[in-house]
């Protein structure tokens, strides 16, 4: 069974959060128009920065834009230098840095929620922090929130959120930063991204970063979310590798205990596999030749949070997705399945994160307080076609799970677990994956959904 990746929001006191703030360490297919359903009022708002033009209209400290096929800023004259002692190794080194901030940015959805997500190169000897501060809409500022530090690898630093952030209006809980009380109707109107990318000191090495976004939004609490129509893929099928986690249980317990836990980086794994890339055969050396499917270990190592102590910090899966060749990613939230829809006619598939209990899915057959799995399709009538990774064998990951009943363990924000305690969902969190070099159709139907 899946560890719990429930949604991450203070909803009837859902979630404790630790005290004290973090300081942050440098600074202290074919076309298809989205489906025909009734406009809603705007719950999602996802910006990212990731052109050579995005990257000028920031404020570079030390950092400079790299041109080209894949535009992104890196390192150029370092700002300065800093120790950073890592919290999992007790390690103390010194690092030189350098930072480029976000113009300030009026969110379109004044949000009670907001998860930032990034693409970066970090080679070995490289790392690089990504913050957040916000304005609220009573004028007032958040301090610089810490939204991760991450490396592709784990031979410099331990990647890790930072647990213990606030200030009394507003929480950072592993990945999301969170309004501690939605009902007093603050909201976050405004913010800036920062990205500090580090190296070691005397070296020429440097990270960059190629995509830098920020999904806000203000979903409503509700138990139940209106139903969608079938539409765009109805009867469309993706073709996409079946991986099941349960063949993975007992294999390397130092991340997350093992393969049962893996849900997030079995299902990434899956789609970075559509796309046509693969780690390579020296990435996956350190793998225990005796088990199957080693990309899916190779997944859940290079996932791992190492102060959520799990897989499935939901940035960390989609930045290790954009290490493949040419690929990009995004968290955000969708509003119906008729978006998921849009996105499967133009071949792009899913990656949706929810909860329920065994009887609210039918044919699942188990109950999860939050669990990842992969849309990939529609049948004629509609239903979902998914890939479960919970499942107990590769040939048994594919399911068709009831429409209805999947949109609303999805989209719902509130739910009763099985002991009939009010809990938290997701509010239709999911990744997104795709290559740089997508077709105009498949341009056309990220824009829709709002990734661009």
């Amino acid at each position: 069974m899946s560890r719990p990746t429930p949604r991450r929001t203070v909803l009837a006191a859902a979630l404790a959060v630790v005290a004290g703030a973090a300081t942050p360490l440098a600074h202290a297919a074919s076309p298809s128009a989205p489906s025909a359903a009734p406009k809603a009022k705007r719950l999602v708002d996802y910006r990212a920065w990731h052109t050579a033009a995005d990257f000028n209209q920031g404020t570079a400290n030390g950092t400079r834009v790299v041109n080209g096929g894949r535009p992104g800023v890196a390192i150029g004259t370092p700002a300065g230098s800093a120790d950073y002692r890592d919290p999992h190794t007790g390690t103390t080194a010194t690092w030189e840095y350098a930072v480029w901030t976000s113009p300030v940015r009026t969110l379109k959805v004044p949000s009670t929620e907001a998860v930032a997500s990034w693409n970066a190169h970090t080679p070995a000897g490289t790392w690089i922090a990504v913050e957040l501060r916000g304005t609220y809409s009573d004028g007032s500022t958040t301090p610089w929130y810490v939204m991760g530090r991450w490396a592709a690898g784990d031979g410099d630093i331990r990647r890790t959120s930072v647990d213990g952030q606030k200030d009394g209006k507003s929480n950072i809980s592993t990945d999301t930063f969170a309004i501690d009380n939605p009902a007093s109707g603050l909201r976050l109107s405004a913010y800036e991204l920062r990205a500090t990318l580090y190296r070691r000191p005397g070296t020429t090495l440097t990270p960059t970063v190629w995509r830098l976004g920020l999904m806000g939004s203000d979903v409503p609490d509700r138990f139940d979310v209106p139903a969608s129509k079938p539409g765009a893929a109805t009867g469309r099928e993706l073709t996409v590798p079946r991986y099941s986690q349960e063949t993975h249980k007992g294999q390397y317990p130092e991340y997350d205990n093992g393969g049962e836990a893996w849900c997030s980086p079995t299902s990434s794994q899956m789609i970075i596999e559509y796309w046509g890339r693969k780690p390579t055969a020296a990435d996956l050396a350190w793998v225990n030749p005796a088990y199957a499917d080693p990309q899916v270990c190779h997944a859940a190592r290079h996932t791992y949070d190492y102060q959520y102590a799990g897989c499935g910090n939901w940035p960390f899966n989609t930045a290790y997705a954009a290490t493949y060749r040419n690929m990009e990613s995004a968290v955000t939230r969708l509003r119906t399945l008729s978006d998921a829809e849009t996105l499967i006619r133009a071949g792009i598939p899913v990656i949706t994160s929810q909860s329920f209990t065994a009887s609210e899915l039918t044919g699942a057959g188990y109950g999860t307080a939050g669990h990842l799995m992969t849309v990939i399709g529609f049948t004629r009538t509609g239903d979902v076609v998914a890939n479960d990774p919970n499942s107990p064998t590769n040939a048994a990951v594919r399911r068709v799970y009831k429409r209805r009943e999947f949109e609303n363990i999805w989209l719902r924000t509130k739910r009763k677990n099985a002991e009939g305690k009010v809990v938290s969902g997701t509010g239709g969190i999911c990744y997104v994956y795709f290559p740089t070099d997508i077709s105009a159709a498949q341009r056309e139907a990220l824009d829709a959904v709002g990734i661009r």
